[in-house]
């Protein structure tokens, strides 16, 4: 069996590593089973430096289609026009394609017309906002596929509710478990953290990547204020990079208790959030890393697509609503948090239980 694991970003890697090391592992097993991993983008993105390849221990991609643009129809375009050439040189049995990118459903799409099987991973997710371009992505994606790989029992319920044939779902958890479980032995305390003389649990984390909030800068001012007040004397860490470090840095000129720091590979970011009092973010990775570490987080947005990190874990949602920030702050300063709970196969093996599928599928 060969299967190929398209990315299309950053954080598609982290989801990918497992299931490249569950791969290895049935293959020296005697397995038949092989991989190429392709990247959507370049090979001088700066997004994808060499340190997460080694921080995740996994190889880069075998093959890059050089799709660069900031238009999602380009992309979409691009990467069709890319993918359709690479499979049709390249025997596959099965594409598996992550989360809800236009290079994502652009795959997809490539994948199904070349008559090649289709697996979507982390599938079954929704806003409900069809207004979102990566809400038509994911209907598009899981529409297309002929195996949907869910985290969770609420996103069963979605794709078995929008026609998903139920030999087609296989709720394997969540892979960024896998990745969190194999890595956390090797995490690492940043350095700002010794700088600061800052110890474990004595500190919030801030991340922020949403262009909505990033481009309301009043709104955004009104909550990092609200956040730093309610925070009192404990720092706010907000390794930021790009727009957001740029937006962040000009309306809190001089506020003291943000310390912005550069963007901080893999296995000090996991440090930092696994040992930090709290988190604030707009993340959903992020928020469902925090529910398995089982630390308090509030996330910026009036849903998530892992309902299970509120309804089980140590999620909050505030929107984007100062006043509802500065009160569940508040509560997590003071100690006064929801008990939190590891969701349904949120264990560190979905990677296995996926290659498992694929090898039971081609008997």
């Amino acid at each position: 069996m060969k299967i190929c694991i398209v990315a299309g970003a950053r954080p598609n890697f982290i989801k990918v590593a497992p299931i490249i090391r569950a791969v290895e592992k049935a293959k020296a097993q005697g397995r038949n089973i092989s991989y190429s991993l392709i990247y959507t983008g370049c090979e001088d993105d700066k997004t994808i430096e060499q340190s997460l390849f080694d921080d995740l221990q996994m190889p880069k991609p075998d093959v890059y289609l050089d799709v660069n643009s900031d238009s999602l129809n380009e992309i979409t375009g691009s990467v069709i026009y890319a993918f359709e050439r690479y499979l049709k040189d390249n025997h596959t049995d099965v594409v598996i394609v992550v989360d809800d990118l236009a290079s994502t459903m652009a795959a997809a799409i490539v994948a199904k017309k070349q008559g090649v099987k289709l697996a979507h991973l982390v599938a079954g997710t929704r806003s409900f906002d069809i207004n979102m371009p990566k809400e038509v992505n994911r209907l598009v994606i899981d529409g297309l596929s002929d195996l949907l790989f869910t985290a969770g029992i609420g996103s069963n319920s979605i794709v078995s509710r929008e026609g998903a044939h139920q030999s087609k779902v296989y709720m394997v958890g969540n892979i960024l478990m896998d990745t969190l479980r194999f890595n956390m032995p090797r995490f690492k305390r940043p350095q700002i953290l010794d700088e600061m003389s800052i110890e474990e649990r004595q500190y919030i984390v801030f991340t922020l990547n949403r262009r909505a909030l990033i481009a309301d800068r009043s709104n955004l001012e009104k909550m990092l204020k609200g956040l730093l007040l309610k925070a009192q004397d404990i720092p706010v860490i907000a390794p930021l990079r790009g727009m957001a470090r740029k937006v962040v840095g000009e309306i809190m000129t001089g506020c003291k208790g943000l310390v912005m720091t550069d963007p901080l590979p893999y296995l000090e970011f996991g440090y930092l959030t696994s040992h930090a009092m709290g988190i604030v973010t707009d993340s959903g990775n992020v928020a469902e890393e925090a529910t398995f570490n089982n630390v308090p987080c509030i996330t910026l947005n009036s849903y998530t697509e892992h309902i299970e990190t509120v309804r089980k874990g140590s999620n909050v949602l505030v929107g984007e609503d100062a006043e509802q920030l500065m009160t569940a702050v508040g509560k997590m300063v003071g100690g006064d948090w929801k008990k939190s709970t590891l969701p349904d196969r949120w264990d560190g093996r979905s990677a296995e239980r996926i290659v498992q599928i694929l090898l039971d599928m081609k008997q």
